[in-house]
């Protein structure tokens, strides 16, 4: 049995894992998920990262988008924007099916993860998926224009403005959900998933206690890297690494992870960046292909980080 704890955020750690919990048991598999992303809408709570998480391990999830349902609708929200609803944040009818059942169990008073945890038992997967933390956090984005919720900056804005920082409300009282701490400290492995490192990565390590047990376990930590060849693979992570003034390069990234990761993972693309990987932040850097383009993909950078991360432990 080798436990793997993957900290995780967006449609890059989703494709991450559906890798991993393909080449070891999916219950050696625990992947603790960014709610910073979270808001409230049309009185609904949204969880945009659990779902994405969840409906790709289930294979429900739009292959198109990555995000979302496949074979999704959206006559519901065309007749909400004809009311003059809000209706500039994709809503599918079979999406909105989730969104109810977590907001109505929510007011009943459970947690976000006792709903997580009900909601990937009924889809019948077998790894644990499990919110950062069941208090409120929320990730703020602080641009010219202001300060912006994130799914104002994200998807309202398009991610168009400059990010001059960023802060998590919340994070000053959130604690760690049921099983966090657990996972961090009795796995195996632990992999920073190929996430925003900003939007994604940043939020859960602002939660009390989780930033410090993955420090303690740096010699079992991989960091697999978002950026290939000076660009995000997906979203605004290049354009964030540019406005906060780091280099937008896998460099970039790997000085950002120095102090939590052992192992960081290159793509083959940025190979002649791994000597000053290693020279500058003391990581050991393992090159291989990144990008997953499909199934076979995902598998070969979840086991070749896996082994990395298992053989520097």
């Amino acid at each position: 049995m080798t436990r793997v704890a993957v900290l995780a955020g967006g449609v890059g750690a989703a494709r991450f894992l559906d890798g991993l919990v393909r080449v070891v048991p999916p219950s050696d598999v625990t992947a603790i998920v960014n709610v910073g992303d979270d808001m409230e809408w049309a009185g609904l709570h949204i969880s945009p990262d659990l779902d994405t998480i969840t409906y790709t391990l289930s294979d429900l999830v739009n292959p198109e988008t990555g995000w979302g349902l496949r074979g999704e609708s959206r006559r519901t929200l065309d007749r909400l924007s004809e009311l003059g609803g809000p209706d500039w944040f994709m809503i599918g009818d079979l999406d909105l099916a989730t969104h109810l059942y977590r907001t109505h169990r929510l007011s009943a008073g459970d947690t976000l993860s006792d709903i997580t945890r009900d909601l990937t038992a009924r889809l019948g997967l077998e790894c644990v998926i499990t919110p950062v933390t069941d208090d409120r956090l929320r990730t703020v984005v602080c641009a010219d224009a202001g300060e912006l919720a994130f799914q104002d900056y994200f998807v309202r804005r398009r991610a168009s403005d400059a990010v001059h920082s960023l802060r998590f409300d919340g994070a000053e009282s959130a604690q760690p959900a049921p099983f966090v701490r657990d996972a961090l400290a009795s796995a195996d492995a632990i992999v920073i998933a190929p996430s925003n490192p900003f939007l994604s990565i940043d939020p859960l390590l602002s939660v009390s206690g989780v930033r410090e047990l993955v420090r303690s376990s740096k010699h079992k930590v991989a960091a697999v890297s978002p950026i290939i060849g000076g660009q995000a693979v997906k979203g605004p992570a290049a354009d964030i690494l540019q406005s906060l003034g780091h280099d937008v390069s896998a460099l970039g990234v790997a000085r950002i992870y120095a102090e939590l990761a052992n192992v960081f993972i290159l793509d083959q693309e940025d190979a002649s960046l791994a000597p000053a990987i290693e020279t500058e932040t003391g990581m050991r850097v393992v090159v291989m292909p990144t990008l997953m383009i499909d199934v076979d993909a995902k598998m070969a950078l979840a086991s070749g980080t896996l082994k990395a991360v298992l053989d520097a432990a």
